[in-house]
């Protein structure tokens, strides 16, 4: 719908795994690097996690779209399924397709995974949202990382999965399985500095002519809502050019990135913050008023600006009575008898007590005054 209006040859912030679109940042280059590691040298069981909508599916897919075709692969999205289904799955993506039993298909299996072993080429098993894996399944993987050489595995598993999978390898009843992992990797969120040469990044893929679609202030918003998770920053860049396109803004200014932000609730935080960022300073703190709020004390401001200049350049009157120059200041009147002799009688019982005391709160006293 907006793609004529901005130039684009493609929608830039799809929320679909498109491996074009993959932006790398340090942490993205690393797990990428792992992966093709672990699958050249036959190191068996490698573990990558990462953050709700950090980029995982799109890596995996990225490293499918570079790997040889000479690789046998088997993808796996759906953890929930049964130990039958799994190796049903297997059995189909690698080609076995007749066997009788359990032990018929892993024997068949293991046959074909030694030739290709012999031949050099290199078998991949890949299980998406591997946190969601039951116990049994995670046992019956283990079990394949048995089909070795005395040097290398014949089959290359990688398990990705969100944070949570951690504390499931960590389980003492899995501690067999996490001994066996020989690579982890984790896909952190985009940094502040990133965020905007990732937008740059995918509006040049998407064929756009003009890279400065989104004002600086609004790429900040965009990072400070969405935390840095690429799958954020695509709804809100999505829903926002989907706004100024309405309004037929040539650009994306902070104003509709709030709106976009408030429509998807997204100034919640999701995530925990990096401790030593966090001491060592984040973003400025984000304005406490909102746009109306401050559009109405514009407003304000606009009206009684002639009131508010006329106050701040009118001296402050003095509490005291104003005297003319030529007139005599009134004299006090006489105090009682009664007045007098009390007064007398304090300052005679107080002494130096009252003087120290006067000085004490920093009021200055004439001597001769006194005295007089």
């Amino acid at each position: 719908m907006y793609r004529e209006f901005y130039g684009l040859r493609d929608i830039p912030f799809s929320l679909t795994p498109d491996p074009r679109f993959l932006y790398f940042t340090a942490s993205h280059r690393e797990v990428m690097a792992n992966l093709h590691y672990g699958i050249q040298h036959g190191k068996g069981l490698i573990v990558a996690t990462g953050e709700v909508g950090t980029g995982k599916t799109t890596m995996l897919r990225a490293m499918l779209a570079r790997l040889d075709r000479s690789v046998l692969t088997c993808y796996i999205f759906n953890p929930g399924l049964g130990v039958s289904e799994f190796y049903h799955y297997i059995a189909t993506s690698f080609g076995v397709t007749q066997f009788s039993s359990k032990s018929d298909l892993l024997m068949k299996l293991g046959k074909l995974l030694m030739t290709r072993h012999a031949r050099g080429l290199r078998s991949v098993l890949i299980v998406d949202e591997a946190q969601g894996l039951s116990r049994d399944l995670l046992e019956e993987i283990r079990l394949l990382l048995n089909f070795e050489t005395y040097t290398e595995k014949q089959l290359q598993i990688i398990l990705a999965g969100q944070p949570e999978l951690r504390g499931v390898l960590n389980d003492p009843s899995l501690r067999q399985l996490k001994q066996r992992i020989s690579l982890r990797c984790d896909i952190s969120p985009l940094r502040a500095d990133e965020v905007p040469a990732y937008i740059r990044a995918r509006l040049k893929t998407a064929g756009a002519t003009r890279l400065d679609l989104f004002t600086s202030d609004a790429v900040a918003l965009i990072y400070r809502a969405s935390e840095g998770i690429p799958r954020l920053v695509n709804n809100i860049c999505d829903n926002a050019l989907l706004n100024g396109f309405a309004s037929e803004a040539k650009q994306i200014t902070q104003k509709i990135i709030s709106d976009v932000v408030e429509e998807l609730d997204l100034l919640r935080p999701s995530i925990d913050a990096d401790e030593t960022e966090a001491f060592l300073g984040g973003l400025p703190t984000r304005s406490i008023i909102s746009d109306n709020a401050k559009e109405d004390w514009r407003k304000f401001e606009h009206q009684n600006r002639p009131q508010l200049r006329a106050a701040e350049a009118a001296p402050l009157r003095s509490a005291r009575a104003q005297v003319a120059p030529n007139q005599e200041a009134p004299r006090a009147q006489p105090r009682a008898a009664t007045s007098q002799i009390n007064s007398d009688s304090a300052k005679a019982s107080n002494g130096n007590e009252s003087t120290n005391g006067a000085a004490d709160f920093g009021i200055v006293t004439n001597d001769s005054e006194k005295r007089a």
